[in-house]
């Protein structure tokens, strides 16, 4: 047996991965480079919070932040759209499954959080099925066979066509709840450890006990949010972690599957803190650019006499970066002719471009913006276009 667990024949032939409990045994070893690590990392996070406390509508930020996760972390399982097709998506205007999963995403990462924040539900396996249903609702007017939010009743794999060439199995279903109830339980044990070191941890143990038929690398890049927003050390969802687990997406899984062979956690939590300190200087460094390109472009406007309406339209942008005639009427309240010359201005000044053909269902894109938040998606605006 490792440190992490060890796998056991089963009676159909395969070996399964049986997980220990949390936290490991021995204990964590959190000296030298990681504890440099972890300090960098404290101090990381708290640059976000610095700045999002600052912020006069952190709100607009915060939703493009979380609908970039949304696209990152479905990325990572192969979902192929951009974020101005995720941007530009509704509830009538779903073009494709794979946006559809996006926003099934965000919807997910929303509800969790309103379920945690507004409504005060504790973080729990239950929590963690509703989450779940929302995510793998069924998009397109398609029927889901993936039994949405509920637990797997059977055995699943990772990697590979079938159990007999898999990569990685995890607990069978009786282990499976027993491993899940052990898990719930370490959420709310008190110990010494960083909370930043527990997430990593608890990210670990959810992926290895993978209880889901599907969507549980989703659902765990969720819980590390989730988990950081409840325990108050990231006071609002803006760390787009995916964005790093999707640059290094093969160390990612190896490093994840070194715990597991080698009981080697100290490896993944050094991974995981580089992740939180990368994507939080960029979270930083992001928001800076987009204040700057706010009052850059609010003083376009002024100089093209928009008027406040015009101000107002600036905004509703930097909240819904992808929008159409009928949008702007029904934000501002104003006439659809209104609307209409307020999107002149801003295509004379360069804030709006059509994205589409046609004279009809015209689609704008605040394109400067969209830019911005795209970057380490690999699709811009203009890929989306050419393509």
């Amino acid at each position: 047996m490792s440190r992490s667990g060890v796998y056991r024949q089963t009676l159909t032939g395969y070996k399964a991965f049986h997980p220990t409990d949390l936290p490991p045994e021995p204990p964590l070893s959190l000296d030298g480079e990681l504890s440099l690590l972890l300090s960098d990392a404290d101090r990381a996070l708290g640059a976000i919070n610095t700045i999002a406390s600052v912020l006069p509508s952190p709100e607009l930020f915060v939703a493009m932040f979380i609908q970039k996760e949304a696209l990152l972390s479905s990325q990572i399982e192969g979902t192929q759209s951009s974020l101005t097709d995720v941007l530009g998506a509704d509830e009538e205007h779903i073009p494709t499954v794979d946006v559809g999963e996006v926003v099934n995403y965000v919807k997910a990462m929303r509800y969790g959080l309103h379920r945690l924040q507004q409504d005060e539900f504790p973080m729990s396996l239950c929590l963690l099925r509703e989450i779940h249903d929302v995510l793998m609702q069924a998009v397109r007017g398609g029927m889901s066979t993936l039994t949405p939010g509920e637990f797997r009743s059977g055995q699943n794999w990772i990697g590979g066509a079938n159990l007999k060439t898999a990569r990685f199995i995890p607990p069978p279903v009786e282990e499976m709840q027993a491993a899940l109830d052990k898990l719930e339980k370490y959420l709310y044990q008190e110990n010494d450890l960083p909370v930043l070191v527990q997430c990593a941890l608890i990210h670990y143990q959810f992926e290895t006990i993978h209880p889901f038929n599907d969507g549980n690398g989703r659902l765990g890049r969720l819980l590390v949010t989730f988990f950081l927003v409840w325990r108050g050390v990231l006071e609002e969802p803006m760390l787009y972690l995916s964005a790093y687990l999707k640059t290094h997406q093969q160390e990612y899984y190896d490093r994840l599957m070194q715990v597991r062979n080698s009981g080697n956690y100290e490896a993944w939590v050094k991974f995981f803190l580089e992740g939180v300190i990368t994507v939080s200087e960029q979270v930083v460094s992001t928001t800076k650019r987009l204040q700057q390109l706010e009052r850059d472009h609010t003083d376009r406007l002024i100089a093209a006499n928009a008027g406040q309406e015009g101000i107002r339209l600036l905004r509703y942008l930097m909240q819904q970066p992808v929008v159409m005639v009928k949008d702007i009427t029904k934000a501002l309240k104003i006439s659809y002719g209104k609307a209409n010359k307020l999107i002149a201005t801003f295509e004379s000044t360069g804030l709006l471009q059509q994205i589409n053909h046609g004279k009809r269902n015209r689609r704008f894109a605040y394109k400067d913006y969209i830019d911005i938040l795209a970057e380490g998606t690999e699709m811009t605006m203009d890929d989306t276009a050419n393509g």
